[in-house]
This record gives structure tokens, sequence and C-alpha cells, in this order.
């Protein structure tokens, strides 16, 4: 039944995230449904129309659309968005989580306490330039700030991470862009647990770095046990990523689970007292949210740890046939405080890998179960590593289109030690807190972070098996899944009715794939990037892609996310030219030469390299029907070339503001 329950609520959060549904609309639903389902349950015949599950089915997707349009303060008048953003306000907020800063900001997701002499709330993105003197803000920081906000930007290239989006499935819509300077802190804060949990942490970090650690591995240790990922180096990550190991840096359900099986093990003494089993289980549960509350009371760590609180009960019960009943509860649970988690890519895999683990592990015990115990041990680690990557497969290849394929080479090398890992480091922290470490410990656990590394760092050279920039849209997405489920289930019972339904998903899959092929060779296409400080054309026939730029070595991501959607295979790189065609319209490059065309009434006149030229003059001299500015160019002069052509009612096109332009391409 539960799992019947989180589905509907499920699609209630999703209906209601879309359509944008106001909290007091399934509201109003819920309290008239609510006497409709206690009567049903009262009267319901045990034949004939169900009405008892049609009302709760009713109910329960009421109550996602209701929960999502709480979090999201859809319509709610207490909402800072029902107060006027045009003009500058002063705005009171407390900062709730840090995030990873880049060279050029720092930003911090902040809860609006206020806004002038109104109380607000809701959440928004704040912005400060990066400033290595002045000390980053803490959680549970309060400030003050006269700004005004604004709306977080689209990404200004296809195919680029659309952060904006991303912001939005965390219920935040405006950021506000300051400095140090026009800030003033509020002394004396309230404080909250996630504050402290947060404090806690950064106290423990600062102990850790007061020993003999080497820089490489206490950003791991940092990771590993804390969930604090800043300070791991690019090429560190990168490793860990090819070697489809980058799970272990996130303290999540694989911590989460090796821990609780750790407290399962040492605490079996205590089932001999009477109450023995209750008391194990309270003991496990505080320790598990102690464990998330010294990791920093992360999402993902409270998310996992809440997940396995359920399990840990299903494990005292010892009914595993309940462990999906109580999966999908703990996901009910979880999102009906937190609806925005079903959209985050963290809660999706790890509840896929669960399910699959919970699923697939069994089937695959028993179609081979060997007597000799090294290789009983290995096949019991390869099958779960098969099964939580069957499970997280398509969901990965859609946001992160690379599969490495020796993954069960470094699970098999990894986490077999991983508890004795989590066990030593927790015993390292704690006595790092009463700074009583002994050398020998702190060495012999530098040197296992070490050797760790090293094992990953060489699993992550072996790049032949490493499949990169694999395109995978969403139809692939959900046929992906289907396929997976009915070829589980096939190989557990083969029946012709399954075979067939996998057949159909496998050829409905193959059938989006050719209609992919058929509409890209058909696509003809010009499109004028932005990029810093460079100009960017990429101009895509069919599989082949020929980017035009002033300067090659610095396009960033721009082509190769842009490679990766549209599924080139032929990429070739060209110099810029002064004039293009374009079927029949011309296009004409200026650059800081701000040499004038010859010939009249170019169709497009692309400005780059901030040219020093009259741009009135040149409107009324040649005539063109659209000025493009992109991103080589100074903002000043973006700006006055934007007014002069609103006077002259000449459409003009900056791609630093409405993104990338693509060019109209006429087909025969």
């Amino acid at each position: 039944m539960s799992i019947k329950l989180t589905l509907w609520v499920i699609l209630g959060i999703v209906i209601g995230f879309y359509a944008d549904v106001a909290p007091l609309v399934p509201l109003a639903c819920l309290v008239l449904l609510l006497p409709v389902l206690f009567w049903t349950g009262r009267r319901q015949p045990r034949e004939g129309v169900p009405y008892f599950e049609l009302a709760t089915m009713a109910t329960s997707l009421c109550l996602g659309i209701f929960v999502v349009g709480m979090a999201t303060s859809n319509g709610m008048p207490r909402h800072y968005s029902s107060q006027e953003l045009a003009k500058e306000n002063l705005w009171h907020l407390k900062v709730r989580e840090v995030l990873k800063p880049n060279p050029y900001t720092q930003r911090y997701i902040a809860q609006v306490n206020s806004v002038g002499d109104n109380k607000k709330q809701g959440y928004m993105l704040l912005v400060l330039p990066s400033n290595s003197t002045r000390a980053k803000f803490r959680v549970d920081d309060e400030v003050f700030v006269l700004s005004r906000p604004e709306t977080i930007q689209p990404p200004l290239n296809p195919h680029q991470f659309n952060y904006k989006d991303y912001l939005k499935k965390q219920g935040i819509h405006h950021q506000i862009r300051s400095d140090r300077e026009s800030i003033v802190i509020k002394k004396n804060p309230s404080p909250t647990l996630l504050g402290r949990a947060q404090g806690f942490r950064e106290h423990i970090i600062s102990k850790l770095k007061k020993e003999n650690f080497g820089d490489d591995e206490l950003a791991v240790i940092q990771a590993l046990l804390l969930g604090q990922r800043d300070d791991i180096s690019e090429s560190t990550y990168e490793n860990y990523k090819n070697a489809g190991a980058v799970h272990i840096l996130a303290v999540s359900g694989l911590h989460v689970g090796i821990l609780l099986l750790l407290l399962q093990f040492l605490l079996t003494p205590l089932e001999r007292l009477p109450k023995g089993k209750t008391l194990k289980l309270v003991l496990i549960v505080l320790l598990l949210w102690t464990y998330a509350f010294v990791a920093g009371l992360s999402p993902s760590i409270v998310r996992a740890v809440t997940m396995f609180s359920f399990l840990a009960y299903s494990m005292s019960l010892n009914r595993p046939t309940n462990s999906f009943n109580i999966i999908a509860l703990s996901m009910l649970s979880i999102l009906l405080v937190k609806p925005l988690f079903l959209f985050q890519v963290g809660f999706q895999m790890s509840y896929a890998a669960v399910f699959a683990i919970v699923w697939i592990y069994p089937k695959l015990q028993r179609f081979w179960f060997p007597e000799n115990i090294v290789i009983q041990k290995a096949w019991q680690l390869l099958s779960v590593s098969v099964a939580a990557q069957l499970g997280v497969l398509p969901i990965s290849l859609f946001h992160f289109h690379q599969f490495p394929a020796l993954f069960f080479v470094s699970n098999l090398l990894i986490i077999p030690f991983l508890g004795l890992i989590l066990g030593l480091g927790i015993l390292v922290i704690a006595l790092a807190l009463a700074d009583l470490p002994p050398a020998f410990l702190v060495d012999g656990f530098n040197w296992t972070i070490w050797m760790m590394n090293s094992i990953v760092g060489w699993v992550a050279r072996q790049e032949g098996f490493i499949i990169k920039d694999i395109p995978f849209d969403a139809v692939q997405l959900v046929l992906g899944y289907f396929i997976a489920i009915t070829l589980v289930i096939y190989l557990s019972r083969p029946k012709w009715k399954m075979a067939l339904m996998l057949f159909g998903g496998i050829m409905a899959f193959q059938a989006w794939n050719i209609w992919n092929e058929t509409q890209l060779h058909q696509k003809e296409t010009l499109v004028l990037a932005h990029k810093s400080q460079n100009t960017v054309l990429l101009h895509q026939t069919g599989r082949n892609l020929i980017i035009l730029s002033s300067d090659t070595t610095n396009l960033g991501s721009v082509a190769q996310d842009y490679a990766v959607a549209e599924r080139i295979q032929n990429i070739s790189l060209s110099p810029l030219k002064k004039i293009y065609m374009i079927d029949q319209k011309k296009l004409y490059i200026m650059d800081s030469l701000g040499l004038f065309p010859l010939e009249k009434q170019p169709d497009y006149v692309l400005l780059t390299q901030s040219p020093k030229i009259n741009l009135g003059r040149l409107l009324d001299s040649i005539g063109p029907k659209m000025i493009l500015a992109d991103g080589s160019n100074y903002r000043n002069m973006v700006h006055q070339w934007q007014r002069t052509c609103a006077q002259k009612e000449i459409p003009f096109h900056y791609t630093g503001e409405k993104g990338f332009y693509v060019f109209d391409m006429e087909e025969d």
C-alpha cells in the first residue's frame, strides 16, 4: 500500500510543480476528500467499484500538489514575491547553505526574513564577489542588504547546464548581487540546529588540519566522512569520476548503509537483554542521526539517514519481504517534508540504487552461489555493484553522459575496505577532537587514503574503458528504465508476454534512435554562441560541426556540450572570416579594426572585440537589418549600442543578456 501511496504523491508533486498550482486549491480538495475517504473506508463493498482506493488515490494526488505548492510558496501572501521587486528594498537574509565558490563569486542560499518592515519568507541566492582577504559567511549568519533582486539568468548557450532550472527545483527564483561593503552583518544571530551542525563540522575540520595529513588525503577525508568536498582538487575529483567511484566522495546511502551494518554487528550483544532488540534499534537510529549531525546535516546525509532509519526498523522486524514498502515509506516521509528533493539528482540516484539492490541482488545470488568463500564474497560484492549500476545507469547517462566500464574494478578494490576506512576515520575524528590522536594512527589512516586515491587514479587512467560524451535524452531515459525492468522480470521468470514487452521496449528505443538520426541528417543550423573574450559560431550540418572562432583555445565547454546533445561525430575548427552567406542572407563580422563593409544593406552585422565606431553613422550608411553583439565586447559599449539601435528602431541582440542566437536557415 505504501508503494501506491508514494507513487500517487510523486505524481501530485510533479503535476503541482510543472502546472504551478497554488496550494489553496489542493487544500480545498483535501478538505472535501477526507470525509469521503473516511466514509468509503467504512462502507467499501468487497466487490464492485473500489471507491476507497479511488478516494485514496485522489487524496494522495492532492496531497502531493499541496506540499509542493507550500514548498515553492506559490501564491502565498507572505512570500517575498508578493512584494514589489522592481525597486530597491532593505532585505533581511539568513544564510542557510554555503555553496562552492568559483574564481569570481561566493554564493549562498539565504532565507528571507523580511523585506523593509514586512515579515516575508522564501529562499534566494546571495552572490558576492570573491575576496580571499575577507572571511566567508557561515550558516546562520544574518545580513541586511539594500538591493533589488534579479531573476536568475537562463543558460546563454545551447545545451548548457541550466542553473536557473536547477535552482527553480529548489524553490529559488531570484538572486541578490552585492558586495561586502554594502552589507550590514547582524550581531548575535539566532542559532539553528543546522547552523550548530555546520559549526561542529568546521570545528572537526580545523582539528584535522592540525594533524599530519597530506593535502589530497585530507580533502578526501573531509568528503568521505564529513561531506565537505570544496577542498578536493580538480584532478582528484576527475579520477574518482572516471573510475566510477565518485559516489564514495559524497556522504550518502553507501556510507550510511555501511555504518548501519557496522552498528548492527557491534550492537548484536544487546539482543540478549530484555527488550534488547528495541534498545538496539533505538541506539542505531540515534547513532545514525548523531553521524548526520557530525556531517553537517547536509540534504544528502539527511536523506540517507532517514532512509536507513526505516531500513533499520525493517531489519529489526526480520521481514525482508517488507523492504520495498519500508523504502517507499521512507521516500514518502521525506517528500512530504521536502517535496522538491524529488527533482534532485542525488535523491533520484540514491533511491534508484537502493530499489535496484533490494530487487536485483537476491536474483543474482539465486542465479549463482559459489561454494568457495573468497569467490562467494567477491560475487556478492559484484552483484551489489551491478544491481546498483543498473538502477542508476539511465539517470547517470541522462545527466552526465558517460559510463565508466571499470566501475566494478574500483568497487571490488575499495568497497570491501570502506567499512574499515569509515570506522578508522570516525576513531581518528573522535581522538582529534580530544587532541589525542597517536601519530601512528594518523600516518596509517593517511597512507590508507593515499592508497585508495592511487587505486582510483590507476583505474581512471585506463581511458579506453571510459565511454564519454554519450547522447541520452529524456525519452531514452524512460525507455531505458522500461527495458531494464522488463529484462530483469523476463530473466527471473521467462514468459512470452514479458518477452514481447521487452522486445517492444527495444524496438521503441531503436525507433526513437532512427527518428533522431533521420532528423539529424536533415538538420543544418548556424548558432552564435556566447563566450567571454571570444567570438564563436557553430555551423552544424548533420553529424558534422564546424567551429568558427577568433580564438580556438578559448572555447570552454560550449562546443562540447553542443556536440554531445546534437550527436555530432565530426568536429573541425576554422578561423573567422569577414563575410558569410547564410542561404541568401549576408552576415558581416566587424572586429576591433572597425572597417565598414563595402556592400550596403547586409542582413546581419556582428560586432566583435569592441570596435570603436559611431554605430549611428554605421546604421545610416549601410542600413543593416539587424545588429548582433557577442561576449568579446565591453559591456559599457554594448549598452551604448543597444540605446542607439533602439533609437533607430533596428533589432539588437546581445548574447550576454539574451543568450545564443540561431540564424534562419531556409530549407530548400
